[in-house]
């Protein structure tokens, strides 16, 4: 599948990092990934460092993707609200999957750090608005639920919104620094297959996997080089395209929109020390700044049908996207340095699927859906590293297939 337009920001800005060989010869080893995306570097490193020899297939260069147009944000926040979450799945349920988007926005910030990469990684606040002066007796209720999880919250009425920015809105709903991070989701995946191919883990790009046969012991996949991959364990972590491995489809297809600015010396009107923004209508917009001083905008989702359509609508969801930003900041003079669309898939519940098929055996899925692929996609490594060593994950019961699938709400 077409993934992106042809124009994603941030494989303009830093090029091809690393070069990947395909897979020209025979190899055995414990885990084979499909997929080099984030997903797929995450569960890379997670599964090396753990012990495990790793090889990791991709059909397109490494990153190039969706990770190659993601707007990295990184969220404690699904796109289905806490409330509503509690009242599908039970509030402990609902809690503890905030909970773990939360531990992995953490966790991400903890790796950057430990393995010295350059992601881009800044803590931030997070800034949810009400679209519209109805949308406030939901937040409200958003509100009184998160106090309850126990997250740092502030309740921003419209004369706060007013004070803390130039914003227009009613109401808002701040979470503190700290459970919200921006990332360069191509360099963080580039970093972290470098950091996997020191401990052993081998990766190549370029490489298609052509044909699967499971056997009593474990996988093996021949590939479009003709080479043979015997695993014991297999990981898909081709993101949206993942469905081709599924028995069902688990999920709707969308195209997103998204551009980013030229720098900006400053951000005059912007709340909470540049925080991370988003809305509450559907489908929502969503910006935030950038380390190196720039803007980053998207949303404005729509159901996809096709590449060239999606791609045919860019120039005025870019226009849209743009005058909703100058409502927002009159005070700041952006100016589009590129802009690009991508297809993102989505569930009903915001959740991501991540484990073991019962129709796919020695097969473990980790994909990370909808707004919160990244911390998803860290999330499932963990699941998928304790999975190998035996130990029990206490998230593991919260992504399964058991829940039950079907379309969602768009992402970031």
């Amino acid at each position: 599948m077409d993934l992106l337009s042809s124009t994603p920001f941030s494989p303009i800005r830093h090029g091809l990092p690393s070069d990947y060989p395909g897979l020209e010869n025979d190899v055995t080893c414990d885990v084979v990934i499909i997929g080099a995306g984030v997903t797929g570097a995450l569960a890379a490193l997670h599964v090396v460092e753990a012990g495990f020899s790793v090889v990791v297939l991709d059909r397109r260069d490494v990153a190039q993707g969706s990770t190659a147009g993601s707007t990295g944000f990184l969220q404690y926040e699904i796109d289905v609200p806490l409330h509503r979450l509690a009242r599908r799945l039970g509030e402990t349920d609902a809690v503890a999957s905030y909970h773990a988007c939360r531990d992995a926005v953490r966790h991400i910030g903890a790796l950057v750090r430990r393995l010295g990469l350059k992601a881009d990684f800044a803590p931030r606040a997070s800034l949810l608005l009400a679209s519209r002066p109805r949308d406030e007796g939901a937040l409200r209720r958003e509100f009184a639920a998160r106090e309850r999880a126990g997250f740092s919250v502030e309740w921003w009425d419209r004369r706060a919104v007013a004070r803390g920015s130039s914003l227009p809105h009613t109401a808002a709903i701040l979470s503190r620094c700290g459970q919200a991070a921006e990332i360069d989701a191509y360099r963080f995946t580039h970093g972290l297959l470098a950091a996997a191919r020191a401990r052993g883990a081998l990766v190549c790009d370029r490489t298609t996997v052509a044909h699967t046969r499971r056997t009593a012991r474990g996988v093996v996949l021949t590939t479009d080089r003709g080479a043979r991959v015997r695993a014991r364990h297999l990981v898909i972590a081709a993101g949206y395209e993942a469905d081709a491995f599924l028995p069902e489809k688990v999920t709707a297809l969308h195209s997103t929109f998204a551009l980013v600015s030229e720098p900006l010396a400053a951000f005059p009107g912007w709340p909470a020390d540049r925080a991370l923004i988003w809305e509450t209508a559907e489908p929502y917009v969503f910006m935030r700044t950038t380390v190196d001083g720039r803007i980053l905008l998207g949303g404005l989702d729509e159901p996809f049908r096709d590449p060239v359509a999606r791609d045919r609508l860019l120039g005025a969801k870019t226009g849209a996207l743009l005058r909703r930003f100058r409502r927002w900041f009159p005070q700041i003079d952006l100016e589009v340095a590129y802009a690009w669309a991508g297809t993102f898939a989505t569930t009903p519940d915001g959740l991501p699927f991540i484990g073991v098929h019962a129709a796919r055996p020695h097969t473990f899925f980790a994909l990370g859906y909808g707004g919160n692929g990244i911390t998803y996609s860290l999330t499932a490594a963990l699941i998928l590293r304790d999975r190998l060593l035996g130990k029990v994950n206490r998230e593991a019961r919260l992504f399964g297939f058991s829940r039950g699938a079907v379309s969602g709400r768009a992402g970031k």
